[in-house]
Parts: C-alpha cells; sequence; structure tokens
C-alpha cells in the first residue's frame, strides 16, 4: 500500500522518453492523464498550461516522431508534470541534446518545477548541470555518501581556494618550486595558464612575485573559487586515500 501511495505522489523522467510517437503531443499527455484517471476539465487545463509553459502548444496536435529530441524530452517532462507530483525522478535529461536544447530544457525543468512547487531528485554526472538546476547536492562514490549539502557549501568545504596566472614562458623549474612552496596544495600548467590551489590563508601576491621572477610573461591573474566538479574530483581523491590508509 506505502508503493502504491509512492508511486501516486511521484513523477519521473527516465533515460528512454516511452513516449507514443505515432500519437500527437496532445494525445500522449491525454493518454496518460487518463491512466491517473484525472476529469476531463482538469486534464484538458492542465495540458493547455503544461504545453504553453514549454512553448509547444501550437505544436500540440503534431506526432511527436518527427520531433527533435529536445523537444520530445520537453514533452516528457510535462508527461511527468501531468498529475500534479510532489516528487520528480529525474535521469540524464539533458544527456543526448545539444547546448542550446539541453539551456531550454534545464530552464523549463526549473521555472515549471518552481511553479508547480516539485522536488526534482537529479541524478546526473553532470556536475556543471546539477550546479545550475540544484540546491541539495549529494556526492556518492562506490554506494557510499561522502557528502551532502548546497552546491556554494560544497565547493567552500575544503576551505581554500584558487588562483590562474596567465603568460607565457612558465618552466618545469618554476613549477617544481611552486609545489614546494607553503600553502600549496598543487599546481597545475594548462597551456599558459598556471592554476594554483591554495590553502586557506595563502597570500597570492607572493606568489605572482617568485612568477615574475622567474621569467614568465604575465597577462593576466584571477582570483576564484573551486567549480563543484573540482569539488567532487578533490572529495573522491580524498576518499579513495583514505581507503588506502
Amino acid at each position: 500500500m506505502e508503493a502504491d501511495a509512492i508511486r501516486q505522489r511521484s513523477g519521473a523522467l527516465l533515460e528512454h522518453t516511452g513516449l507514443y510517437e505515432r500519437l500527437t503531443a496532445e494525445d500522449n499527455l491525454e493518454f496518460h492523464g487518463r491512466i491517473y484517471r484525472m476529469p476531463a476539465a482538469e486534464r484538458k487545463s492542465r495540458i493547455q498550461d503544461l504545453l504553453t509553459g514549454i512553448e509547444l502548444w501550437d505544436r500540440r496536435r503534431e506526432p511527436v516522431g518527427k520531433w527533435s529530441r529536445g523537444m520530445k524530452q520537453k514533452l516528457a517532462v510535462a508527461r511527468a508534470l501531468l498529475p500534479r507530483p510532489e516528487l520528480i525522478f529525474l535521469d540524464e535529461p539533458t544527456a543526448g541534446l545539444d547546448p542550446i536544447a539541453a539551456a531550454a530544457l534545464r530552464e523549463d525543468l526549473v521555472s515549471l518545477a518552481s511553479k508547480d512547487g516539485v522536488t526534482l531528485f537529479l541524478t546526473t554526472h553532470n556536475l556543471s548541470e546539477a550546479e545550475k538546476i540544484c540546491t541539495l547536492v549529494g556526492v556518492i562514490r562506490r554506494g557510499a555518501l561522502l557528502a551532502v549539502g548546497s552546491p556554494a557549501e560544497l565547493r567552500s568545504r575544503r576551505q581554500g581556494r584558487q588562483v590562474e596566472i596567465v603568460g607565457r614562458g612558465a618552466s618545469d623549474s618554476l613549477l617544481v618550486e611552486l609545489r614546494s612552496l607553503p600553502g600549496v596544495r598543487a599546481v597545475d600548467d594548462q597551456d599558459g595558464r598556471l592554476r594554483i590551489d591554495l590553502e586557506t590563508g595563502a597570500e597570492i601576491a607572493p606568489l605572482v612575485s617568485r612568477v615574475v621572477a622567474a621569467g614568465m610573461q604575465v597577462e593576466e591573474v584571477h582570483r576564484g573559487a573551486e567549480s563543484l566538479e573540482e569539488a567532487f574530483l578533490a572529495m573522491v581523491r580524498e576518499a579513495g586515500e583514505e581507503g588506502q590508509a
């Protein structure tokens, strides 16, 4: 009984949309609404609201088999939202979409979920996407939950910061010297961009002075925080080192 009640209050968008491609967009949603035993008037109103919200109302009578993958994903989102669930599970919702279609779908997801007060449960390897959609993120490695928090909390968990020095002439000896300095956790050279991972309290000015003194022609210096992906990789590395200890 509890499983049935949970299913009635949940929606899902899995890897395959499961749309009936010979049916129109409107008929796909109509069929789904009938399965959920939604009253006719409510079905009609809800279908119009959802298709209007994702800018597909004018194409509601087209067979979805002729649509692009991005449009089908949008329709699948509308179908999941149709019975007004409290929770929707999303499995890599933008996988296979081009950047423009992926961005549009993300905007629709956030807008529709906010409008309906729905909780989105996103499963993804795309941490940039999680950072844009989610207010709470859980990091899982080999079935173990490593951390839970907002993207900002996870980014700041290691209590460090980064500096990026852009220029020419970074020698191998300079990289070795920088990595040996107190307060420096890591140095990465990416085609003239030195990304230096610092501990809390480490000063940036002395690093820049060392770089200039070593003969590197500095063009730009940027201070920044870790991305969610960088924080994730750091947590996974640290968990792996602890497991080997």
